[in-house]
């Protein structure tokens, strides 16, 4: 089993961190910094308040000022880089968190030290709470950032106005108006760097989930440019393409009314919760030409209340010659998870090309 994030914050971690501390800290103590964070609160505290415990453990050694304890963050995120810590670590985000706890009241000195920090590790959680108080300053800085030398601070323009950001309170007034993220997205979309065209594709799958016809045209707009803005446009759009929109079906090459056959869908006829569902088909490409098809299938959930869920999973996309067959064969888990739990009952498996059902089988989780 893969160890838990949280056991991140182990006695390797601060046996590197404080070595820093001591360097940069005025009257740092090791062993009551060290006291305060394994307090008899530490063993039931999760990831993200483990890392609170950390900001304001340290927040008891720093000046009450902020304008002076910042430039201290400052100085810790660059001797940690100098000492060839590994970049965009997560151990190290108390830093930025930092800077959301105590910064918010000093805009121009947190955006400055926010500059520097998020090349040692994201500040994508902190910059929110600025965008939330200050949103207009907020965002001229991000477009600022968008143009910036270094790829983590152009990163951190696009991945922290993202609507709908993981981990993090939703920006609501993007998901109604995403308008101001879109002068960001423009000077990105041909970003030399995967890292942050990575985040620009997930802005733009954000934006799309509750705007979708704005998305559409701006893929339009931006077919024509680069090999690396064809990957965002299509990394973007990945839940349009799920939901089976015909545009964004079209637009990428898969054309819903292609003539097409699953053959022979077998699907096990029971699955036991913490066990797999195997299923396998024959595809047949039924036109005179060779196609491309995208391949998927809904799982249909029986949830406690009694309600059906729906959720899409994708095997494939192909190009299938003319009057040829490919075989397909696949597993599904049903090994419980804090994400999903599954409740015994009839469920379905349906085969989905170009968007379109081609066949279904029931199937019952004991």
């Amino acid at each position: 089993m893969a160890e838990l994030l949280k056991h991140m914050y182990n006695p390797q971690f601060f046996e590197r961190l404080n070595a820093v501390l001591v360097e940069t800290v005025p009257l740092f103590d090791e062993r009551q910094f060290i006291f305060k964070i394994f307090d008899r609160t530490w063993p039931d505290l999760e990831l993200k308040q483990r890392t609170r415990q950390v900001t304001i453990a340290l927040h008891e050694f720093m000046p009450g000022e902020f304008p002076k304890a910042v430039k201290i963050i400052t100085s810790i995120s660059r001797l940690l880089r100098s000492r060839d810590e590994k970049e965009q670590s997560y151990p190290f985000i108390f830093l930025p968190d930092y800077i959301e706890l105590y910064g918010l009241e000093n805009f121009d000195e947190s955006m400055r030290a926010i500059e520097e920090v998020t090349k040692l590790v994201s500040a994508e959680f902190a910059i929110r709470r600025f965008i939330l108080k200050y949103p207009d300053a907020a965002m001229r800085q991000l477009t600022l950032w968008s143009k910036h030398e270094d790829p983590s601070v152009r990163r951190l323009a696009s991945e922290g106005c993202r609507p709908r950001l993981p981990w993090s309170k939703e920006l609501t007034m993007f998901r109604t108006d995403p308008s101001p993220i879109l002068p960001i997205l423009e000077n990105l979309k041909t970003d030399p760097s995967e890292y942050v065209r990575r985040s620009v594709a997930n802005n733009l799958n954000d934006i799309a989930k509750d705007n979708p016809s704005l998305v559409i045209k701006m893929a339009k707009r931006w077919k024509s440019d680069s090999q690396e803005t064809k990957w965002i446009i299509r990394h973007g759009c990945r839940t349009l393409l799920k939901k089976g929109v015909e545009q964004v079906l079209r637009m990428h090459g898969f054309k819903p009314d292609r003539r097409c056959a699953v053959q022979d869908l077998n699907v096990s006829k029971t699955v036991k919760v913490g066990d797999y569902l195997m299923f396998d088909f024959d595809f047949r490409n039924l036109e005179k030409k060779a196609e491309q098809f995208r391949i998927e299938y809904i799982v249909h959930y029986l949830t406690s209340t009694g309600k059906i869920s729906p959720k899409v999973f994708k095997i494939g996309e192909y190009k299938v010659e003319a009057a040829s067959s490919i075989s397909i064969r696949r597993r599904q888990s049903f090994i419980n998870f804090t994400t999903r739990k599954h409740y015994s009952g009839k469920h379905t498996l349906t085969i989905l090309v170009n968007g379109k059902p081609k066949a279904r089988q029931d199937f019952v989780v004991g």
